[in-house]
């Protein structure tokens, strides 16, 4: 049978459409979906991670000068406002789409162009103010991906193949976070050319998943009125069952804040904590980043089955959560540089686990499968809200009592996360 399946069958000659495809429905695993996701996903991820945690706090280093802690917090915060409304947005629109593309492609590739182009007025930034305005620019469009293509394992993935699929996603994720780390350290000594390389990796993120995966028509989706239900139903945040989808959203969005309260000020921790040159503090990124890719393919391939052996998506989220925590007090102790690269290690490894797993929890606890892409795209806000949060309370202890302040931080939003996944009761 196909792997695809977007409608059934009452009668003959009367579909009915379902958006989604049951275990019956698909026989083979969605392998050619599965690899869209991973450079759809690499192709975002990487660009903003290179961006995010290099090249834009060196250019706001260059326009803030020493107040650079304080605006990284401002971009932080506006980018979590603008994220939150875009991802609701983008997500409705796309369950919402009837196209001959189907629901979720326009969306994507449009993204793709518009955060592309947005990024680069980033890099003409001459001034705070434009920082922050182009900045936001750059957070809508960017969601104009993500909320989509995070669907897709809802759409396209049968239940009892969700696992290898996610971690398909996980392994774009996971490599992406690393390797654009990587490739913006390499770009330090010359910002503009490193916008310019991040922005074209960026513009191939939507046609090349497009390509691949492939998406039949949504055509046959039944029309539906713009009333108050549509609204409420589509475009609000979920009411009704859906308890342990909000357990799995806040324990995110700490767990990922954990992990971003450092990263998010990884260069100034080398320079300001560790009395790292720019040079020594390029390197260390370097370094830092190859050690959390590893381990995050590592765990990306070996969770997921892992998982999927055990029958159980909660225990490896919550221990993925306790290694996070680990890692994260490790520079605690001493302000010596290779203390990152023991955090890299060990952190790195619980967050690859993490990776892995997740977004199959997330999918396994929605609310209503025909608003998914809505609904992952509000979990998906835990992640843009942590990489938020995380900075923002990391600039407001590093004002007040110092870097070292940071790595307890970290650890307790670790644990608090996991505390909330334990609570999770639909899921095993």
């Amino acid at each position: 049978m196909s792997n695809v399946a977007t409608t059934t069958s009452t009668a003959p000659g009367q579909p009915v459409w379902t958006g989604t495809v049951s275990d019956e429905e698909q026989s083979k695993a969605p392998w050619i979906v599965g690899v869209a996701l991973v450079l759809g996903c690499f192709l975002w991820m990487g660009p903003y991670m290179g961006v995010n945690v290099v090249l834009l706090p060196a250019k706001t280093a260059e326009l803030a000068g020493d107040s650079k802690a304080a605006v990284v917090a401002a971009l932080s915060t506006s980018a979590m406002i603008v994220a939150a409304i875009a991802n609701i947005l983008f997500g409705a629109l796309s369950d919402l789409t009837r196209s001959r593309w189907g629901r979720r492609t326009p969306w994507i590739v449009c993204g793709s162009v518009l955060a592309a182009a947005s990024m680069m007025l980033v890099n003409v930034a001459t001034n705070v103010a434009m920082l922050i305005v182009t900045w936001c620019v750059y957070q809508c469009f960017l969601n104009a991906i993500i909320a989509p293509l995070i669907a897709v394992l809802a759409d396209r993935t049968a239940p009892k193949f969700r696992g290898a699929i996610t971690s398909m996603y996980a392994l774009g994720y996971s490599v992406g976070i690393y390797t654009g780390q990587m490739i913006g350290a390499r770009f330090l000594t010359n910002v503009t050319l490193g916008f310019i390389v991040l922005s074209v990796l960026t513009l191939l993120s939507g046609p090349i998943a497009a390509v691949l995966m492939r998406e039949p028509s949504s055509l046959a989706m039944p029309k539906k009125s713009f009333d108050s239900k549509v609204f409420v139903e589509h475009f609000t945040f979920p009411v009704k069952g859906c308890r342990d989808y909000y357990l799995a959203l806040f324990g995110k969005f700490l767990i990922v804040a954990a992990k971003f309260a450092i990263s998010g000020f990884q260069l100034y921790i080398l320079m300001d904590y560790m009395n790292q040159t720019k040079e020594g503090a390029a390197g260390y990124v370097t370094i830092m980043s190859m050690c959390m890719m590893v381990t995050a393919i590592v765990m990306t391939i070996i969770s997921g089955p892992i998982a999927d052996k055990i029958g159980s998506r909660k225990l490896p989220v919550i221990v993925s959560s306790l290694l996070v925590a680990v890692g994260s007090i490790i520079p605690f102790f001493s302000n010596d540089p290779h203390m990152m690269i023991a955090y890299a290690l060990v952190a790195g490894t619980g967050m690859g686990a993490y990776n892995s797993v997740d977004q199959a929890l997330n999918v396994d606890v929605l609310p209503n499968k025909e608003t998914a892409a809505k609904d992952l795209g509000i979990l998906n806000l835990a992640n843009t809200g942590g990489q938020v949060l995380g900075p923002v309370l990391a600039a407001a202890l590093i004002q007040s009592i110092g870097y070292h302040a940071l790595f307890p931080l970290a650890a307790v939003c670790s644990l608090i996360g996991a505390v909330l996944i334990v609570f999770i009761k639909s899921v095993k």
